[in-house]
C-alpha cells in the first residue's frame, strides 16, 4: 500500500458499541456494525449485553461469539451483562473483555441498584466491570423535570447529581474488594475531579460526542438525535472533560455506538430512544481535534490503543511490534471532508455529525494483516477474530 505523507497508527480500539444482534437486528446487525468500525479506521470493538435476550449467561456469550465468528470485519469481543442474580455466570467468565453493569434504568432489564446485588457481585467478578453509572432512585425522583415535547430537559433530568452520586457509591464498593472498573461515558465536571483522585484500580472513559457538541446548541440544531444517556451537558462539563483529556486523566475515548432508526428518533420526547450511532465518526471527529491542537496524535494513541489493551488485559494488540497482530489504521491528518449522513454503514443510515466538517481522516484499515478498508473501498470481506485476554 502506497502511505506517503500519512500516518500509521496502531490499530484502533473502541471500548463500547452496541450492535443490536440478536433480537433488534432491525437496528443493527454484528456485521454492519462492524463494517460501519472499518469504514471509520476501528480494528477492534467490545460489545455490550443489552441485546434481546440480554447477554447474561455464557450460552447467550457463546451464540454472539459464534455469530461474530461469521461475520465481523474488525476483531472482537463481548461483555456479560449483570443481573441481580446470574452471579455463578459472573464468576465463571473465562475468555470475554469483562462485565457490564447498568447501575441507572437506561435500557432493557439490565438494572442492577441494590446494594445487597452489588457486593456480591463485586465479590463474583474477576475481570473488569464496566460500569452505567446513572442513579436510579434520582432518576426517578427527577421524572417530574421531564417536558414533553422538549429534548432539552433531558439533563436536567438526568443531572448531575444522578451521575455523581452513582459513581462515588460504584467507587467505594470497587475499593472496598480491590476490584478494577471502567467507568463509562464519565460526563460532568463533578465525576472527573472525584475520578483522578482514583486512578489505583479506576479507569473511565469519554466519548467524542460529549466532546465535540454541547447543550443547549445540539438539543436546539438536533433535536432528539442528541439524545443519550448519560446527555450531552453544556459548556462547562464540555471543558473539564477536555482537561481530562489535555492532563491524561480519562483513560479512553469509547463511541457508544447506539443506533436507533431516525424513525424512533423523531417521535415526541420523552418516547424517543437515547443513543446515537458513532463507531465510525469516533477517529474523524477526534483527528480534527487533534489539527485544533486539542490534543496530541501521541495522546489518542495513548487513548484508543495502549490504555485499553493495558486495562482489560488484551494480547497483542494496541502496539505496531514485531510479533504483535497486525492491526493498522492508516489516517490522513491533512484530508478535509465533510461527514454526510450517505458515508454511514450503519443500518440507522444517520450520524449526528451530517454536514460537520473535519481535517484528518482514516483512509485504511488493516485486521489481522489484510486490507479491509482502503480509501473509502471495503475491500476484504469478514476477518475480524476474537480477542484473546
Amino acid at each position: 500500500i502506497e502511505a506517503n505523507g500519512l500516518h500509521l497508527l496502531p490499530g484502533i480500539i473502541d471500548d463500547q458499541v452496541h450492535f443490536r444482534e440478536p433480537g433488534l437486528t432491525h437496528k443493527e446487525t454484528i456485521e454492519s456494525g462492524s463494517r460501519s468500525a472499518v469504514a471509520g479506521g476501528i480494528t477492534t470493538f467490545f460489545e455490550m449485553p443489552n441485546t434481546k435476550p440480554a447477554t447474561i449467561t455464557s450460552e447467550r456469550l457463546n451464540q454472539k461469539f459464534d455469530i461474530a465468528s461469521k461475520t465481523s470485519l474488525a476483531n472482537y469481543s463481548f461483555f456479560l451483562g449483570a443481573t441481580p442474580d446470574n452471579f455463578s455466570e459472573i464468576a465463571n467468565m473465562k475468555d470475554n473483555c469483562g462485565l457490564k453493569i447498568f447501575m441507572g434504568s437506561s435500557t432493557g432489564d439490565l438494572l442492577v441498584d441494590s446494594d445487597v446485588a452489588l457486593d456480591e457481585i463485586f465479590k463474583q467478578c474477576n475481570k473488569v466491570i464496566a460500569i452505567h453509572s446513572e442513579d436510579e432512585d434520582i432518576l426517578n425522583l427527577r421524572k417530574k423535570f421531564i417536558k414533553k415535547g422538549d429534548v432539552s430537559s433531558h439533563p436536567f433530568w438526568r443531572n448531575e447529581e444522578c451521575a455523581m452520586s452513582s459513581t462515588r457509591r460504584v467507587v467505594k464498593i470497587a475499593e472496598r474488594y480491590n476490584k478494577k472498573i471502567h467507568v463509562l461515558h464519565v460526563t460532568t465536571k463533578e465525576e472527573v475531579e472525584f475520578l483522578s483522585r482514583y486512578k489505583g484500580n479506576v479507569s473511565f472513559e469519554i466519548t467524542p460526542q460529549h466532546l465535540t457538541i454541547s447543550a443547549p446548541d445540539c438539543y436546539n440544531k438536533l433535536g432528539s438525535l442528541s439524545q443519550m444517556n448519560p446527555p450531552i451537558r453544556d459548556k462547562k462539563h464540555q471543558d473539564m472533560l477536555w482537561k481530562a483529556v489535555k492532563d491524561g486523566i480519562v483513560d479512553t475515548i469509547g463511541s457508544d455506538h447506539a443506533p436507533h432508526s431516525l424513525e424512533n428518533k423523531k417521535k415526541e420526547y420523552p418516547q424517543t430512544p437515547s443513543g446515537m450511532p458513532g463507531v465510525q465518526t469516533l477517529v474523524p471527529l477526534m483527528l480534527n481535534h487533534i489539527n485544533n491542537n486539542k490534543l496530541t496524535l501521541k495522546q489518542f494513541v495513548n487513548l484508543v490503543c495502549e490504555n485499553p489493551t493495558r486495562i482489560f488485559g488484551i494480547k497483542n494488540k494496541g502496539q505496531i511490534k514485531e510479533g504483535f497482530d497486525a492491526d493498522l489504521t492508516i489516517v490522513d491528518m491533512n484530508m478535509k471532508k465533510v461527514i454526510k449522513n450517505e458515508w454511514i454503514a450503519s443500518k440507522c443510515g444517520w450520524t449526528p455529525f451530517d454536514g460537520y466538517e473535519v481535517k484528518g481522516f482514516p483512509l485504511g484499515t488493516i485486521v489481522n494483516g489484510k486490507a479491509i478498508v482502503w480509501d473509502g473501498k471495503l475491500i476484504e470481506k469478514a476477518s475480524g477474530k476474537p480477542l484473546r485476554f
